[in-house]
Formats: structure tokens, sequence, C-alpha cells
């Protein structure tokens, strides 16, 4: 689009676009960057709302769950669709905070383009770094917006420089500011040449105008750097530009475009979306050098019966693909499931095969999405963002085809949950609908995990943070009337032995008849950390009948359920049967099972236990300049440090840590690396306890 058009607000398009003239994108930021504020200011100048709403009043269109309102920040990626002159956008708005991470990885498996929304008073924030990194991942072609340019303390170009240093990016401006701070006015439009100012008051378009001779040489400082910029990335503009021919705009524009997408350049814009100034530009920006559904490599996938790898263009001739990237449970109509096309066309109520599990399904209703808002499609074609009413099993990156040509798409991967809770119900006529309800919530989150832990008794919920399993307890209230108590879980301890150590058990029963006769003595021995448990038969001479061994075997397992300090499970044992006496009438099978876990048991007490404690293993990754502090909290926790290793400007921690000292680990790491360090943790061995462990 070469320039604004008239009115700001675009009539919509009644003929279906062509796919070059669809644009798939999100935004995406650190939180409070001003994401959902940008989108809603898109959507009222492309016609697709008539009142613009507020994140602090809480009535903008995308947030539309009452704990987004509530809180003001998004959490869940909403979707909609927009019209801007000729082109359609549908437009994802994701959320910024670091627990809903999961919301941002599956919608940039989906999108074709991104908009990274920067502070210009903070620059690049710690979750903009988590974004770009994800947007790397998929190699998500991406421009930006420094949004609140009037703030106090907004740089335009200190926030550039942030990309460069934090993002290792290539940014390079398209627009530069007029004026700053309260005295921002509007920007000099590098490709086009010329100045667009914002008037005050209420939303209107930008007025074009020449540009201001104070700014000449700003200008012409800016439009050289952006020319060379472009030029370095296409070897044809490079030697037209060396034989001092002059690049045309169009050339210009062209060339950026191509970069964007290649990922070599990012266009960089300005404004202040609360105030309505820079939006329009933004939206003109989208449309130019974000790519369309045909200019992204084609989707690959596996062919479900062959296994090979297989591609699907984006054309209506092709067979139907579709990646579902989200699943949510609507009140009001069931079963909603989000899903993008990736080649060839289905309608409504057709038949189709999920390559993933294996089962057909109907389509049912298709439906294009504003937010919780819905709106009837007859059909859905290669390129399109939708969401299908009626279809039962599919689940968040599964595939669903034509069944004639069935193919299986690259899923979706999610980050494991970093924090957990022991949840259980108010009452116990809770107790059937909290777990239903659990049930449902995980299989709309990937990173939100339930299991029931038997050894505990517990029902353990898992997620991002410490935010995300609030949201999910009020979910579970609201939504689901169920109301449920949560706390931190238990440890799960062990019991091993320091020392080898023989004992006797013995069971003689008379009762009148057949008695109960059972005679061992045991040997037991500690093992190495990992070993587990080993038996060993060292009778002679038939003490014990062979039969009954393997009745010994099972005794001590059973004296291995409970230990003699607290009651934890035994590990990383040897038991040797190494003597004992039988009875030809009274023995039995389980006399000597008995026999055998009163031997094992009294061998533990005299082998000197020692209670053991899980310890993870642990790996973080953080900044240099928050190094001693992470250390510093290590040293708290009772951590072991393994190994520090520098990489860049970034710091690789390698420690183990006590599990018990570990929750609440991802809120400290945040707050002590104004959340820009990030870790990963997973189970390592079992270690001994320290006395103060064993006396609590």
């Amino acid at each position: 689009m070469s320039s604004l058009p008239a009115s700001g607000i675009s009539s919509k398009v009644e003929s279906k676009p062509s796919l070059d003239m669809v644009r798939n994108i999100g935004f995406i930021a650190h939180i409070d960057a001003g994401k959902t504020t940008v989108t809603e200011r898109v959507l009222f100048f492309a016609g697709r709302i008539y009142k613009i709403g507020d994140v602090d009043d809480g009535n903008t269109a995308m947030d539309w769950m009452p704990q987004e309102r509530e809180r003001g920040i998004t959490i869940t990626s909403a979707a909609t669709t927009c019209e801007w002159g000729d082109y359609t956008i549908n437009v994802i708005d994701t959320p910024g905070h670091v627990d809903f991470t999961a919301e941002v990885e599956r919608s940039l498996r989906v999108l074709d383009g991104g908009v990274v929304i920067l502070d210009s008073v903070a620059g690049v924030q710690p979750q903009s770094e988590t974004v770009w990194r994800q947007a790397d991942r998929y190699q998500v072609p991406r421009i930006c917006f420094v949004n609140k340019m009037d703030r106090v303390g907004a740089d335009f170009y200190k926030t550039m420089g942030s990309m460069t240093e934090r993002l290792n990016a290539s940014p390079v401006a398209i627009q530069i500011p007029i004026g700053t701070e309260e005295s921002f006015s509007g920007v000099l439009d590098l490709v086009e040449g010329r100045s667009l100012t914002f008037p005050e008051g209420p939303p209107q378009p930008p007025v074009e105008g020449p540009i201001p001779e104070d700014m000449m040489g700003d200008f012409e400082k800016y439009r050289q750097i952006l020319t060379e910029r472009v030029v370095e990335t296409d070897d044809s503009l490079t030697e037209k530009f060396l034989e001092g021919a002059e690049i045309s705009k169009d050339e210009i524009k062209e060339g950026l475009r191509r970069a964007t997408i290649d990922y070599k350049l990012v266009p960089v814009l300005c404004g202040s979306a609360l105030n309505n100034r820079g939006v329009q530009p933004l939206l003109d920006a989208v449309c130019d050098y974000l790519p369309s559904p045909s200019d992204v490599p084609p989707a690959e996938g596996t062919d479900h019966k062959s296994g090979e790898t297989v591609t699907r263009l984006p054309r209506l001739d092709e067979p139907f693909s579709a990646l579902v990237f989200k699943a949510v449970a609507d009140p009001f109509i069931g079963r909603l499931v989000y899903f993008r096309v990736y080649s060839g066309e289905m309608h409504s109520g057709s038949m189709v095969f999920n390559s993933t599990t294996g089962r057909r399904e109907r389509l049912g209703r298709i439906v294009q999405m504003h937010a919780q808002e819905r709106h009837d499609m007859g059909k859905v074609v290669a390129g399109q963002i939708a969401a299908a009413v009626g279809i039962k099993d599919a689940s968040t990156g599964d595939t669903i085809c034509d069944e004639s040509d069935p193919v299986i798409l690259e899923a979706i991967t999610f980050p494991e949950p970093v924090m957990s809770e022991a949840i259980e119900p108010k009452t116990r006529a809770d107790q059937e609908r909290l777990s239903d309800a659990l049930i449902k919530l995980s299989q709309e989150d990937p990173t939100f995990k339930v299991k029931h832990d038997e050894e505990l008794g517990q029902t353990i919920i898992s997620g991002m943070g410490e935010l995300h399993l609030e949201i999910i307890l009020d979910r579970l209230r609201r939504e689901f009337k169920v109301e449920g108590n949560a706390g931190k879980p238990k440890v799960s301890f062990r019991e091993a032995i320091r020392k080898t150590a023989k004992a006797e058990g013995r069971l003689v029963r008379q009762s009148g008849g057949h008695g109960q006769y059972g005679h061992v003595w045991l040997e037991v021995e500690p093992l190495n950390r990992g070993d587990g448990f080993i038996f060993e038969d060292l009778t002679k001479g038939g003490v014990i009948p062979k039969e009954y061994i393997s009745s010994v075997e099972r005794g001590i397992k059973d004296a291995l359920g409970s230990g003699p300090i607290s009651g934890f499970p035994v590990v990383d044992i040897k038991a040797s049967v190494v003597d004992g006496s039988y009875h030809e009438v009274d023995s039995s099978e389980m006399a000597f099972r008995v026999a055998a876990s009163i031997a094992a048991k009294a061998a533990f007490t005299r082998a000197s236990p020692v209670l053991l404690e899980p310890v993870m293993r642990l790996d973080i990754f953080t900044p240099g300049d928050y190094l001693g502090d992470v250390l510093g909290d290590l040293g708290r926790r009772r951590a072991n440090i393994r190994n520090i290793e520098g990489h860049g400007s970034v710091q690789t921690v390698g420690a183990r840590i006590p599990l018990s000292e570990s929750f609440g680990y991802a809120n400290t790491l945040r707050s002590l690396t104004q959340g820009r360090a990030s870790y990963s943790m997973e189970f390592g061995s079992y270690e001994e306890a320290p006395q103060s462990i064993v006396a609590d």
C-alpha cells in the first residue's frame, strides 16, 4: 500500500481476497508494552469495532475473560479478522506474561508474520527476548512498533540499539519520530519521503505533508542508512548502488519486503497507540512487508501411511490439511477447536480425518472468531485461521486433513511446567467435579499438568508459575463452580542404610490343626545411589525349601515400603537370605513372607538408616550482571554448584538443588534478574538429607 486510505477506516471487501492479499499476524511483546492497546486501535481503524476500549477500564474487545479484565493483562490468545484496504488481516493478540508462554508458542506456530511491540522507555524487556527467541524458532518474519513515544523518557534510537544488543536483531528504521515525549506529534516516513502528523483529539487519519526543513538533515541521514541496509541484502541492488545509480522508492520497498520475509531485516516504526498515533502506518507496513501465506515455505509433514516427508502448498487444489493449535471448552456451544488451514478447502459439516489420533470426525460448524464472538463460515480455505464446533477429540498439535490423502504436520512443542501445588476439594461432594474440571483445563492448556501421587495421596497440579496456577484456581471457582484448597506438595523422601547388618525373623503360630512357621536370617548391605534393590539366596543344604525363597523376596519388598525413620520407602539396598529353618507341616508361603518382612525391618534399624531427599539437576541461563545474586541465592538454598560457563554475555550455571528448596524458585529468579534469566530443572537423584531435615 503506497498511501493511507483517505478515511483511515476501510470498507469491508465483499469479494474473497486472493492468498497474496491475506496476512496472518500476531502481536507479541513483554507484558504492559501495549499489545492489546495496539490491537484495539488496529481493529478500530480497520472498521472492525466502532468504539475503542481501554485496558484499564476492562472493556477491550480482545481481553474478554473476567480474569483479564480484572487484572488488566492478556491471559489467553484471542483471534479476530479485519480488512485494511484490499487486504484481509487475521490477528492473534498474545499474552506478555511468561506464565502464559504456551499461548505465544502455539500462536507463533500458525502465524506467517509478527508485530513486536516495544516500550520506548523500557526498550527490549525480558519477555520480549523470550518471544523473540520463540519467533526465531518458528522462523516468523517480524516488524517492530516502538510504542508509548509520548511518555517521559521515551527514546526511539536507544530502543533500536537495545534490539541489536539484546535480540541480536537487524533493525532498520522506516520511520523516525517528530519530537519526543510530550512533543511527539508525528513521524517522518523514510520510504515515501513525507511527514505524517497526528491531530490532537478524537481518532483521525494522519495528515500528510513535506519533510520539515529543520529535520531534513535527520531525514537524509536515516534514509541513507535505510537504503544501504536494503541494498546489502540484494546483489542486483548492490551492483546498481555501487555504480552510483539512484535506488528508487519502489526498489527500496520491494527489497525491504524480501529482506523482511528472509529474516535479514526488521523494519521499525513508532507511535503511541493509546493516543491513536502511528497505527494506520503500522497497518500499511503489515500489508507492505509481512508475508502472505504464499510467501512462506510450504507446510511440511509426514505421510500418514509411508512416514515419508511431504509438503502441502497453500493452494485450493491441494488436499485439505490443517493444524489444531488450540482447544477450549466454551460454556455455550461446547468444545471449540481453533485451527490454521495450510492447504485445500473444506466445507462445514464435512468429515475430516485426525491423522494424529487416526479417528474420523465431523467438522461441524465453522466459525470465524472475534475474541469470544463467533460468525459462521460456510467453508475454510488455505491460509485461513478459523475455529470449529463439533470436533470432539482433536487436541493442540493434532492434524486434521482429507482422509484420502492424510498427512501429519509438525506438532507444537511446549516447555515443561516449573511450579507445582497440591490441591484438594473443600468438600467431599466436590471431589468428582474437581477431577473433571482439572482434566478439561489440562486438555486446553498443554503447560498445565495434573497427576495423582498414589504414594502421598495427593493431587498435584503443575504450571508455568504462580500467576498461572492462580488463574487456574480462579477458573475452577468461576467456570466450574468448584472450590479447591491449594498448597505446597509434600516432598517424597526415601530412606537407605549406611552399613551391613544381620537380623532374624521368625513366625511361629499354633492354633490347633495346621499352624504357621517361617524362620529366616537376612543380611542387608547398602548399594550405590540409583542401584535399586538386589535379592540373593545364599542358603545351603535346603534349610529353606526353594519354593519358599520367592516368598522371602516378596516379604523383603513389603518391608521396603516403609523405612524405620519416617516411613518412606527404602531404596538402594541388597538383601541376602543366609539361613533359616522350616516345618514340614506348618510352613507356608505366607509364613515365610511375614518372617522375611520382620527380619528385614529389624535389619534396616540396625544398619544405620539415613533419610534421602530428592535432588534436582538445575541449569540456569543468566546475564552476567546478575551472576553474583543468582549464586548467593543458590547458596541459601543448599545448592551444590557444579560448573559455571560463559557464552558471550550469558552465564550458564549447572547445579544440584534439593527439591524441597526449589519451590518458588521461578519467581525468585525472575525477581533477582528482572526476568531476564531462565532455567530448566529435572530430577537428578536421591541424596542424604542433613540432620535438620531429619529433625523436621
